[in-house]
């Protein structure tokens, strides 16, 4: 009887945790579902406007991360008020030529791109279809490509910019196709393509696609902001000419190289891989010092993600199960109120807690065991 009883118990205890996975929750995941509750607080209780915003001044955008970063932890709080109003104010933004944006906004592409993640992850019962669809629409008339009278040659061919079609830039283009990822487009969708032409000419590396003069110059496998109208690194030149490689736009080439279907086995991808190794560090944005930082975890945490690497070995050989010591940085970096704030660089916002409360939260998310 005992040995019937014990083996009934063991055959209920499988299926219940197989129904309720959370009962068999990792210590590290149970640290993140804490971390993340005091962070989700600090948006509902402080960070939310009256008119459901989140730092409303960024149009659509600060609202749409901060959603799309709470229904990452909290799907089941899509009929809560916050969230509610949330979408609601970022509905307001729908405008006439389908983008998703402020009025009189220069940052269109960024705007719409964000609002499509949250939106797409607040679809439930398909209420944003015909919204999402015109926003795929609006975005890929964005593009850079023949429409702006260029050809595949010209080196803005295939990015996106922030939408006032000044130029094109790499940060703006993995957002974009982040939102063509979103939306289900598969890797050999036509504008995943083309954006892939101008994610590998901004990496630093020869042969492999950059056709432009920078290709050589650096030749370490990391990426630039963009090759567009001479090219341009937010670290700066490099010593002895050429565009210094840093380590945000290194993640977000190497996840948008892998959305557009580059294998892992590719030159391209095994080079940013190597710049990656020599240069791991939470410490810093490698090349930018403190400047980015969060917005560099959250692009870190989704790259290593998307290249499904669980340890990155470094330069040294010094393994680093990433996942466990982002999560506990992240963790050791929350402030009391359960926010997140850059305290060493307000450049990009990052001085703003709603924005970079929400950057930490969707790093966490991939942090998840």
């Amino acid at each position: 009887m005992m040995r019937l009883f014990a083996g009934l118990f063991c055959f209920t205890t499988t299926v219940f945790s197989a129904i309720f996975p959370v009962l068999a929750e990792t210590p590290l995941d149970a640290k993140i579902q804490r971390s993340a509750a005091k962070g989700i607080e600090f948006l509902k209780n402080r960070g939310q406007a009256d008119d459901g915003s989140f730092s409303g001044e960024t149009g659509a955008a600060v609202t749409a991360l901060c959603v799309n970063a709470i229904l990452q932890h909290r799907p089941q709080a899509i009929n809560d008020p916050v969230i509610q109003k949330a979408l609601a104010f970022i509905s307001s933004k729908f405008q006439a030529d389908g983008g998703i944006y402020a009025t009189g906004s220069s940052h269109q592409n960024y705007e719409t791109s964000v609002a499509i993640g949250a939106l797409v992850r607040a679809n439930k019962d398909g209420r944003y279809d015909s919204a999402l669809k015109r926003a795929e629409t609006f975005l890929k008339g964005l593009q850079w490509d023949e429409g702006e009278g260029i050809e595949s040659s010209d080196p803005s061919y295939g990015g996106a910019g922030y939408g006032s079609h000044k130029r094109p830039d790499l940060s703006n283009t993995s957002f974009f196709i982040d939102a063509l990822r979103d939306l289900g487009n598969e890797a050999d969708d036509e504008s995943l393509q083309k954006a892939l032409k101008f994610v590998v000419r901004s990496q630093n590396l020869a042969n492999e696609g950059n056709d432009t003069p920078h290709a050589d110059e650096v030749n370490d496998g990391g990426f630039y902001y963009t090759p567009a109208a001479g090219g341009e690194s937010q670290a700066g030149a490099a010593e002895g000419g050429g565009l210094r490689s840093y380590g945000s736009m290194t993640y977000a080439g190497l996840k948008s190289m892998i959305f557009a279907g580059v294998s892992a086995d590719d030159p391209r991808v095994l080079a940013a891989m190597d710049f990656i190794r020599k240069h791991y560090s939470l410490d810093s944005n490698p090349g930018m010092g403190q400047a980015g930082l969060y917005y560099y975890y959250h692009t870190f945490a989704k790259a290593l993600d998307a290249a499904d690497v669980e340890v990155l070995d470094d330069a040294s050989g010094t393994p680093h199960p990433w996942r466990e010591e982002l999560a506990n940085h992240l963790i050791a970096e929350q402030q009391p109120d359960g926010s997140w704030v850059n305290k060493q660089s307000e450049r990009w916002m990052e001085g703003d807690r709603q924005l970079v409360t929400a950057y930490a939260l969707l790093a966490l998310a991939y942090c998840r065991e």
